[in-house]
């Protein structure tokens, strides 16, 4: 609702009136512009002239936004962590995961060098799982820079192991496109199968839980994420024993 240039273009008088509408925003849908403007000491012309520079014909248009925007930014009720693992449970391990797994930890050991691609909380499990893999004997490496030089040797015959919730992160695909066209094979582990990273993965797996959202946070559970990476380096250690 209220973007940075937006707020950037405000004078002093708009901005100690968009302070009192960010504090106190559920009382002021209900105002009056008047009630407003004796609140906030400032003119009601102030008060309309700030309604425009948010794309709103007046007072009452601007209180239909504020209303909207309150409406979306009301506290997520949080499902128990319990629900989502059992949801993966039941949707995921009754499919062909552990097929998907095996296929996976194949093309691994036909690689000579692991990649793992991530960002925001995927970047924290993919650099999990580098470790996870290091440490069960197969050598693996986790980029989170996308400016970060890949020598030669590195990319090829290599595996891409990219994670992303929505498999849409632009640095994700972006990363994917030129690993791929350099001759990496792509292993995928997202939320759906859908989705742009997964179309252009060799093996997608996919793991089906409810995406959760909170203030603007992707705050979807990574338990599944946790166990496909971990069942996956296990499998690898097997068949190279």
């Amino acid at each position: 609702m209220f973007t940075h240039d937006i707020i950037a273009s405000f004078n002093e008088l708009e901005t100690s009136l968009y302070n009192y509408i960010c504090q106190n925003g559920e009382k002021v849908a209900y105002m009056r512009i008047r009630e407003l403007a004796d609140e906030t000491h400032v003119s009601t012309a102030t008060i309309l002239r700030f309604c425009r520079k948010l794309n709103c014909e007046g007072f009452s248009e601007f209180k239909v936004m504020l209303k909207m925007h309150l409406g979306e930014n009301k506290k997520t009720i949080l499902k128990g962590s319990e629900h989502s693992v059992a949801e993966f449970f039941e949707r995921t391990l009754k499919g062909d995961i552990e097929e998907k797994v095996r296929q996976a930890a194949s093309l691994v050991n036909q690689a000579e060098s692991v990649i793992f691609i991530g960002i925001g909380s995927s970047g924290i499990l993919a650099e999990y799982g580098a470790r996870y893999f290091s440490s069960l004997g197969t050598f693996s490496m986790y980029i989170k820079d996308p400016l970060f030089p890949i020598h030669s040797q590195l990319r090829h015959n290599s595996v891409t192991i990219a994670l992303s919730v929505s498999g849409e992160n632009n640095f994700t695909v972006t990363h994917l496109h030129q690993l791929k066209q350099e001759g990496s094979k792509i292993i995928s582990i997202t939320n759906n199968k859908h989705s742009t990273v997964a179309k252009i993965s060799d093996i997608n797996i996919p793991y089906y839980v409810t995406e959760e959202w909170f203030e603007n946070a992707n705050i979807t559970t990574q338990v599944p994420v946790l166990y496909i990476l971990e069942s996956m380096a296990r499998e690898i250690y097997k068949r190279k024993k």
